[in-house]
Order: C-alpha cells, then structure tokens, then sequence
C-alpha cells in the first residue's frame, strides 16, 4: 500500500494539487468525479506522498483564501493523526438491538484512557466479540455478566448461565480464577473471511436533523444495510441497479466515534454552516475559524477493532474498509499495523449509482462532495 500524505504543516512543502476550480467539478453517475487531473497535464496530481512520519496537524496560521470557492494548497489540509501507541479501551457493555429492517445488531459501549466520550460499536453478525467484555471481573455472578452484555447467544427469562443458552451443557464454570475468557466453542468462533468495517463519525446534523448538506446520514444507513441484509436480497437490489455488493458472510462493524464536524464539536460546526450560506466551502469553513479542515483521529477505532477481535493477532482475514478517504486506510491501521485493511469499498452516494432514482440531491451537498475530492483528496468510486 502506498504511504499516505504528512500531516498539515507550515514547516512541510506543498503537495502537488489541481488548479481547477472545484465547481467545474461534474458530478454525475457516469463521470469519475474524483480525477481532477487534466489529461495532459502530468505534474499536476494528487497523488499520494511519503508520510509514515507524520506529525500532528495544527491549525493553520494563515487565512484561507479570501475568495470563496477558490483553491487551498494541501499544505493548509490537516489530515487524520496518526499516534504513537494504541489507546487503551473497554467494552463495558453491550445489548442485543433489534431493528425496524428486521435485522439484528449488538451495541457496544467503549471506555477509553484518552477522553471522557463513550464511543460506539454497532456489531452485526455472531463472530466478532469483544475481548474486554468477555473478559471475567472480579466479584461478579453470572447474573451481573448477563446485565453488561457478557453473554454467548441469546438472553430469555429463566437463563442462569452467561456461557451457555441450553442449561444441559452445563459442565464447566465457563471460567477460570485468572480472568481470562474461556475458550467455548461459540466464543472461538471467529470470522472466515474479512469482514466489513465502517469508521464512522458523528454527524448530529446528517443523521438525526436531516442536513441536505453532507451524506453521513445516508453513508451510516448504507454501511449497516449492507452488513445486515440477507446476500440474497442485497443481489437482487444490486442486479436491479446494475452493480455489485460485497459479501457480508462473515458479519460487519460500524465503529461509530463521536467526534463531531470532522472534530470541531457542533457548535464550531454550526458556525462552519453559516460561513457555507456566506459563499465558503466546506474547508474554507473550517480554516476561517481557526480550526483544521479535519481534525479528526482514528486511533480509537484502531483499538476498538483490535478488542473485537479484528486485528492480526487474532484475524488472519484482515478487514474491508467502506470509506472514500484514502487518509483513512493508514490512519485505521494503527502506528504498528495492528489493522491490515485488505480493501477500500468505496462508499458512492446512491444518487449517482442509481440515476438519481434512490438517495437524495441539492446544491449543498453537490458542492461538499466537489470540495471533498477536489481539496481532501477523496475517491468517490
């Protein structure tokens, strides 16, 4: 795999960027939105650099163009921060959640030695586990495990152990005195394949306020549609859309990280909105009130995939990554590799794969998706 652009810096040299305009960027289901490269010129790419040894990125000390809609040098693009060592973190408990598509997930709620924010994994399938949930605490009866989630199969009145659904199986303490999980047969259970994984950040606006303006909301509905969906039925919408889905036999996880307005927090965002309707873009938002263009880090979603069972101590299948940001791919990996992303699924608005028939469209988000690929360096395909 390529490495990955260094982290927004003054002290770093410009990354070679397009000079077209991000609104003569088409979008359309047809185009490749993400090639802003005129075709005869070879110097002027955003090709991927050299940045395994990328520091913090830090607000920019100069102010963004004062013509909005105009060009940033990737100099003032902080990308995600890679860190040093895994944060520490915890399921303290999960629950079974069923859903209005008649699908299944398990919630979990994560602990973390680095804030005080409880992040998420939604989990579908019944091979991905959490090691730290499963782990035996100190002093707690097998009704205390069953209440935080630390359970194999199903929960129903009248169930007295955590390891076991049929009493008749019964024949050890499911335990031993040094806290370790036990080895059940269902709990060794792992996945046979790579399964899918969605990194994603909260977007109060996109997913609970119906904000036209960004497609998180759609991307979080897309993502758990295509790990809990039947393959069966996932084929026949695909044939009648004329494309491909990826396989989800082994199940999926949306680790859902609450870092809201690529890291500005809401209200910062807010702002950012209001600077958009005065005629910035999304980036150009950010910047003029002093903060990154994506502040975001994904060292958490590194060791939450690791607790679940997902990295390559513990899975030899890797995982398939749906996002659109390259930064991403590395970002997720961990400083040690401990995540090997077999494969970015790209994440295509349902709009442009269908025509326009499915999805939604309006001005805003035409133009976040232009400023995304044209200045974040995104590859919606």
């Amino acid at each position: 795999m390529a490495n990955l652009p260094a982290h927004a810096s003054p002290s770093l040299h410009a990354l070679p960027t397009s000079t077209q305009p991000v609104n003569n960027i088409q979008l359309s289901p047809t185009s490749h939105p993400y090639d802003t490269t005129p075709a005869n010129s070879a110097s002027e790419t955003n090709s991927i650099s050299d940045g395994d040894n990328a520091t913090t990125g830090v607000p920019p000390i100069v102010s963004p163009p004062a013509t909005p809609g105009g060009t940033i040098p990737h100099t003032h693009i902080s990308h995600p921060k890679l860190i040093e060592r895994l944060p520490e973190v915890e399921c303290i408990v999960r629950a079974r959640i069923p859903t209005t598509t008649g699908a299944e997930m398990f919630l979990h709620l994560y602990h973390n030695d680095i804030d005080k924010k409880e992040h998420l994994a939604i989990v579908f399938g019944n091979t991905i586990r959490s090691r730290s949930l499963d782990r035996v605490r100190p002093g707690e009866c097998e009704r205390d495990r069953m209440i935080r989630g630390a359970y194999v199969g199903k929960l129903h009145p009248g169930r007295e152990s955590s390891w076991y659904e049929n009493p008749a199986k019964r024949g050890t303490t499911g335990h031993n005195e040094g806290g370790a999980v036990h080895e059940s047969e269902v709990i060794s259970e792992r996945p046979s394949e790579a399964p899918l994984v969605r990194i994603h950040s909260e977007c109060y606006t996109g997913e609970t306020a119906w904000s036209a303006r960004c497609d998180c909301g759609e991307q979080l509905d897309e993502a758990a549609r295509l790990m809990s969906l039947p393959m069966g039925t996932l084929n026949e919408i695909a044939s009648q859309q004329s494309r491909t889905v990826p396989n989800n036999v082994s199940g999926g996880v949306i680790i859902y990280l609450r870092q809201e307005g690529r890291g500005i927090g809401l209200g910062e965002k807010l702002k950012a909105y209001n600077l958009q309707d005065l005629g910035n873009d999304t980036v150009e938002a950010n910047l003029a009130l002093n903060h990154p263009a994506d502040d975001r880090s994904y060292g958490l979603a590194t060791a939450m995939l690791v607790d679940l069972g997902l990295g390559v101590d513990s899975n030899p299948h890797g995982i398939r990554l749906l996002t659109n940001n390259p930064d991403k791919v590395r970002a997720v990996e961990g400083p040690g590799r401990e995540v090997v992303v077999k494969e970015r699924v790209p994440m295509v608005p349902l709009s442009w794969q269908t025509g326009g028939k499915m999805g939604f469209t309006s001005s805003e988000v035409e133009g976040y998706l232009r400023t995304k690929i044209s200045k974040m360096g995104h590859m919606i395909q």
